[in-house]
Protein backbone atom coordinates (compact mmCIF):
# COMPACT_ATOMS: atom_id res chain seq x y z
CA UNK A 1 0.00 0.00 0.00
CA UNK A 2 1.33 3.46 -0.92
CA UNK A 3 1.63 5.87 1.99
CA UNK A 4 3.26 8.39 -0.32
CA UNK A 5 3.69 8.28 -4.11
CA UNK A 6 5.57 11.02 -5.95
CA UNK A 7 6.37 10.91 -9.67
CA UNK A 8 9.76 12.50 -10.27
CA UNK A 9 10.35 11.81 -13.96
CA UNK A 10 9.56 9.82 -17.10
CA UNK A 11 12.03 7.44 -18.72
CA UNK A 12 12.64 6.98 -22.42
CA UNK A 13 11.05 3.50 -22.26
CA UNK A 14 7.76 4.99 -21.05
CA UNK A 15 8.09 4.02 -17.39
CA UNK A 16 7.82 6.69 -14.71
CA UNK A 17 10.46 7.28 -12.04
CA UNK A 18 8.95 7.25 -8.55
CA UNK A 19 9.79 7.93 -4.96
CA UNK A 20 7.30 6.16 -2.73
CA UNK A 21 6.72 4.86 0.76
CA UNK A 22 5.20 1.39 0.54
CA UNK A 23 3.92 -0.61 3.51
CA UNK A 24 2.75 -4.26 3.44
CA UNK A 25 -0.53 -4.89 5.25
CA UNK A 26 -2.31 -7.99 6.53
CA UNK A 27 -4.85 -8.21 3.72
CA UNK A 28 -4.04 -11.41 1.83
CA UNK A 29 -5.00 -13.54 -1.12
CA UNK A 30 -4.49 -17.29 -0.65
CA UNK A 31 -2.49 -19.52 -2.98
CA UNK A 32 -2.23 -23.32 -2.95
CA UNK A 33 0.51 -24.67 -5.22
CA UNK A 34 0.93 -28.31 -6.28
CA UNK A 35 3.27 -30.13 -8.61
CA UNK A 36 1.52 -31.92 -11.48
CA UNK A 37 2.88 -34.06 -14.34
CA UNK A 38 2.92 -31.21 -16.87
CA UNK A 39 1.55 -27.80 -17.85
CA UNK A 40 0.34 -24.79 -15.89
CA UNK A 41 -3.12 -24.83 -14.38
CA UNK A 42 -4.64 -21.89 -12.54
CA UNK A 43 -8.06 -21.88 -10.86
CA UNK A 44 -9.48 -18.83 -9.09
CA UNK A 45 -12.28 -18.04 -6.67
CA UNK A 46 -13.41 -14.89 -4.92
CA UNK A 47 -12.93 -11.72 -6.95
CA UNK A 48 -12.92 -12.67 -10.61
CA UNK A 49 -9.62 -12.62 -12.50
CA UNK A 50 -8.29 -14.29 -15.69
CA UNK A 51 -6.84 -17.78 -15.40
CA UNK A 52 -4.51 -17.58 -18.41
CA UNK A 53 -1.40 -15.56 -19.33
CA UNK A 54 -3.31 -12.37 -18.49
CA UNK A 55 -2.96 -13.29 -14.81
CA UNK A 56 0.33 -12.28 -13.16
CA UNK A 57 0.42 -15.56 -11.24
CA UNK A 58 0.34 -17.53 -14.49
CA UNK A 59 3.07 -15.31 -15.94
CA UNK A 60 5.14 -15.69 -12.77
CA UNK A 61 5.05 -19.48 -13.19
CA UNK A 62 6.09 -19.20 -16.84
CA UNK A 63 8.89 -16.77 -16.01
CA UNK A 64 10.25 -18.88 -13.16
CA UNK A 65 10.14 -22.17 -15.06
CA UNK A 66 11.98 -20.59 -18.00
CA UNK A 67 14.97 -20.07 -15.69
CA UNK A 68 15.23 -23.45 -13.98
CA UNK A 69 15.46 -27.13 -14.83
CA UNK A 70 12.09 -28.58 -13.83
CA UNK A 71 10.38 -31.39 -15.73
CA UNK A 72 6.98 -31.19 -14.04
CA UNK A 73 4.00 -28.85 -14.21
CA UNK A 74 2.40 -26.52 -11.67
CA UNK A 75 -1.20 -26.24 -10.49
CA UNK A 76 -2.31 -23.19 -8.48
CA UNK A 77 -5.57 -22.49 -6.71
CA UNK A 78 -5.94 -18.77 -6.03
CA UNK A 79 -8.51 -17.30 -3.67
CA UNK A 80 -8.80 -13.58 -4.35
CA UNK A 81 -9.63 -11.68 -1.17
CA UNK A 82 -8.02 -8.43 -2.35
CA UNK A 83 -10.14 -6.37 -4.76
CA UNK A 84 -8.94 -6.40 -8.37
CA UNK A 85 -7.52 -3.31 -10.15
CA UNK A 86 -8.00 -1.44 -6.89
CA UNK A 87 -4.55 0.04 -6.25
CA UNK A 88 -3.75 -2.43 -3.46
CA UNK A 89 -1.14 -4.55 -5.24
CA UNK A 90 -3.05 -7.82 -5.07
CA UNK A 91 -1.78 -9.18 -8.38
CA UNK A 92 1.78 -8.07 -7.68
CA UNK A 93 1.81 -9.69 -4.24
CA UNK A 94 0.43 -12.92 -5.73
CA UNK A 95 3.18 -12.93 -8.38
CA UNK A 96 5.92 -12.36 -5.78
CA UNK A 97 4.53 -15.11 -3.55
CA UNK A 98 4.43 -17.45 -6.54
CA UNK A 99 8.10 -16.81 -7.32
CA UNK A 100 9.15 -17.40 -3.71
CA UNK A 101 7.02 -20.55 -3.37
CA UNK A 102 8.24 -22.09 -6.60
CA UNK A 103 11.81 -21.40 -5.57
CA UNK A 104 11.16 -23.28 -2.32
CA UNK A 105 9.50 -26.17 -4.15
CA UNK A 106 12.53 -26.47 -6.43
CA UNK A 107 15.03 -26.39 -3.51
CA UNK A 108 16.02 -22.74 -4.01
CA UNK A 109 17.85 -22.82 -7.34
CA UNK A 110 17.64 -19.01 -7.62
CA UNK A 111 19.07 -16.41 -5.27
CA UNK A 112 16.93 -13.55 -3.97
CA UNK A 113 18.80 -11.24 -6.37
CA UNK A 114 17.85 -13.48 -9.29
CA UNK A 115 14.23 -13.57 -8.12
CA UNK A 116 14.34 -9.78 -7.91
CA UNK A 117 15.34 -9.58 -11.59
CA UNK A 118 12.43 -11.85 -12.53
CA UNK A 119 10.05 -9.76 -10.40
CA UNK A 120 11.01 -6.57 -12.26
CA UNK A 121 10.12 -8.28 -15.54
CA UNK A 122 6.64 -9.06 -14.20
CA UNK A 123 5.74 -5.61 -12.89
CA UNK A 124 7.03 -2.54 -11.12
CA UNK A 125 5.41 -3.40 -7.76
CA UNK A 126 6.38 -7.08 -7.69
CA UNK A 127 9.91 -6.62 -6.22
CA UNK A 128 8.49 -4.86 -3.14
CA UNK A 129 6.39 -7.91 -2.27
CA UNK A 130 9.42 -10.24 -2.42
CA UNK A 131 10.76 -8.57 0.71
CA UNK A 132 7.54 -7.65 2.53
CA UNK A 133 8.85 -4.78 4.67
CA UNK A 134 7.95 -1.08 4.91
CA UNK A 135 10.25 0.46 2.31
CA UNK A 136 11.31 3.61 0.59
CA UNK A 137 10.90 2.70 -3.07
CA UNK A 138 12.60 4.38 -6.02
CA UNK A 139 13.21 3.90 -9.73
CA UNK A 140 10.21 2.20 -11.31
CA UNK A 141 9.80 0.22 -8.08
CA UNK A 142 12.93 -1.92 -8.19
CA UNK A 143 15.13 0.07 -5.76
CA UNK A 144 14.10 -0.69 -2.18
CA UNK A 145 15.37 0.62 1.15
CA UNK A 146 13.75 -0.95 4.25
CA UNK A 147 12.31 1.50 6.79
CA UNK A 148 13.24 0.07 10.16
CA UNK A 149 11.19 2.39 12.37
CA UNK A 150 7.78 2.37 10.69
CA UNK A 151 5.13 2.95 13.40
CA UNK A 152 2.30 0.57 14.23
CA UNK A 153 -0.73 1.97 12.39
CA UNK A 154 -4.22 0.83 11.43
CA UNK A 155 -5.81 1.46 8.07
CA UNK A 156 -9.48 1.56 7.15
CA UNK A 157 -9.59 0.81 3.43
CA UNK A 158 -12.59 1.49 1.21
CA UNK A 159 -12.69 0.13 -2.34
CA UNK A 160 -15.58 1.58 -4.35
CA UNK A 161 -17.19 -0.72 -6.94
CA UNK A 162 -15.12 0.30 -9.95
CA UNK A 163 -11.81 -0.70 -11.51
CA UNK A 164 -9.08 1.70 -12.61
CA UNK A 165 -6.42 0.99 -15.22
CA UNK A 166 -2.95 1.94 -13.99
CA UNK A 167 -1.86 2.56 -17.60
CA UNK A 168 -4.78 4.97 -18.08
CA UNK A 169 -3.89 6.90 -14.94
CA UNK A 170 -0.24 7.32 -15.89
CA UNK A 171 -1.24 8.15 -19.46
CA UNK A 172 -3.35 11.05 -18.20
CA UNK A 173 -0.87 12.32 -15.62
CA UNK A 174 0.39 15.84 -16.24
CA UNK A 175 3.91 15.57 -14.98
CA UNK A 176 4.96 18.27 -12.55
CA UNK A 177 8.42 17.19 -11.48
CA UNK A 178 9.16 17.08 -7.76
CA UNK A 179 12.72 17.75 -6.62
CA UNK A 180 14.31 16.71 -3.36
CA UNK A 181 11.60 14.16 -2.60
CA UNK A 182 13.99 11.42 -1.47
CA UNK A 183 15.73 13.70 1.03
CA UNK A 184 12.38 15.08 2.22
CA UNK A 185 11.13 11.59 3.11
CA UNK A 186 14.37 10.58 4.83
CA UNK A 187 14.47 13.79 6.86
CA UNK A 188 10.80 13.41 7.82
CA UNK A 189 11.22 9.82 8.98
CA UNK A 190 14.31 10.66 11.02
CA UNK A 191 12.15 13.00 13.10
CA UNK A 192 10.75 11.02 16.03
CA UNK A 193 7.81 13.45 16.15
CA UNK A 194 6.85 12.97 12.49
CA UNK A 195 3.12 13.12 11.81
CA UNK A 196 2.23 10.42 9.29
CA UNK A 197 -0.60 12.54 7.89
CA UNK A 198 2.03 15.01 6.63
CA UNK A 199 3.50 12.27 4.46
CA UNK A 200 0.20 11.31 2.83
CA UNK A 201 0.42 12.44 -0.78
CA UNK A 202 -0.24 10.67 -4.08
CA UNK A 203 0.45 12.35 -7.43
CA UNK A 204 -1.88 9.88 -9.19
CA UNK A 205 -4.85 10.87 -7.06
CA UNK A 206 -5.61 14.02 -9.04
CA UNK A 207 -6.07 11.96 -12.22
CA UNK A 208 -8.33 9.27 -10.76
CA UNK A 209 -10.35 11.66 -8.57
CA UNK A 210 -11.03 13.96 -11.53
CA UNK A 211 -12.94 11.14 -13.26
CA UNK A 212 -14.28 9.47 -10.13
CA UNK A 213 -15.45 12.08 -7.56
CA UNK A 214 -16.21 9.31 -5.07
CA UNK A 215 -12.47 9.31 -4.25
CA UNK A 216 -12.66 12.73 -2.62
CA UNK A 217 -15.98 11.88 -0.97
CA UNK A 218 -14.45 8.81 0.69
CA UNK A 219 -11.42 10.80 1.84
CA UNK A 220 -13.69 13.37 3.48
CA UNK A 221 -15.79 10.71 5.20
CA UNK A 222 -12.70 8.93 6.55
CA UNK A 223 -11.38 12.13 8.11
CA UNK A 224 -14.80 12.88 9.57
CA UNK A 225 -14.76 9.35 11.04
CA UNK A 226 -11.55 10.14 12.91
CA UNK A 227 -8.70 9.31 10.52
CA UNK A 228 -5.53 11.36 10.96
CA UNK A 229 -5.44 11.62 7.19
CA UNK A 230 -6.74 9.85 4.10
CA UNK A 231 -5.27 9.13 0.69
CA UNK A 232 -5.84 7.06 -2.43
CA UNK A 233 -3.59 3.99 -2.72
CA UNK A 234 -1.64 3.51 -5.94
CA UNK A 235 -3.66 4.37 -9.03
CA UNK A 236 -6.89 3.79 -7.10
CA UNK A 237 -9.72 3.57 -6.63
CA UNK A 238 -9.09 2.28 -3.07
CA UNK A 239 -8.80 4.98 -0.42
CA UNK A 240 -7.55 4.47 3.12
CA UNK A 241 -7.58 6.43 6.34
CA UNK A 242 -4.76 6.19 8.89
CA UNK A 243 -5.50 5.51 12.55
CA UNK A 244 -3.16 5.08 15.54
CA UNK A 245 -5.77 3.14 17.55
CA UNK A 246 -7.49 -0.12 16.63
CA UNK A 247 -10.59 0.93 18.55
CA UNK A 248 -10.81 4.13 16.48
CA UNK A 249 -10.39 2.14 13.27
CA UNK A 250 -13.15 -0.30 14.26
CA UNK A 251 -15.48 2.56 15.14
CA UNK A 252 -14.79 4.22 11.77
CA UNK A 253 -15.33 0.96 9.91
CA UNK A 254 -18.72 0.48 11.55
CA UNK A 255 -19.87 3.98 10.67
CA UNK A 256 -18.66 3.75 7.06
CA UNK A 257 -19.97 0.27 6.20
CA UNK A 258 -23.53 1.57 6.44
CA UNK A 259 -22.87 4.23 3.77
CA UNK A 260 -22.66 1.70 0.94
CA UNK A 261 -19.40 3.06 -0.49
CA UNK A 262 -17.97 -0.30 -1.49
CA UNK A 263 -15.86 -2.96 0.23
CA UNK A 264 -14.51 -1.87 3.62
CA UNK A 265 -11.50 -3.48 5.34
CA UNK A 266 -9.38 -2.90 8.43
CA UNK A 267 -5.68 -3.71 8.11
CA UNK A 268 -2.44 -3.08 9.94
CA UNK A 269 1.27 -3.34 9.18
CA UNK A 270 2.61 -6.77 8.28
CA UNK A 271 6.21 -7.87 7.76
CA UNK A 272 7.64 -11.03 6.26
CA UNK A 273 9.70 -13.03 8.76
Amino acid sequence: MNIRLKVIGRRSDGYHELVSIMVPINLFDLLEIDVIPEGIKLACEGYQVPTDENNLVHRAVQTFLSQVSFDKGISIRLKKNIPVAAGLGGGSSDAATTLLSLNDICAKPLSLTELHHLAVQLGADVPFFLYGKPSLVRGIGEILEPLERWPKLYYVIITPPLQVSTAWVYGNLKLELTRGEYDYILNSLENSLVTISHLLENDLEKVTAASFPIINRIKKLLVEAGAEGAIMSGSGPSVFGVFTSLDQAISAERSLISQDLGDVFIATNWEKD
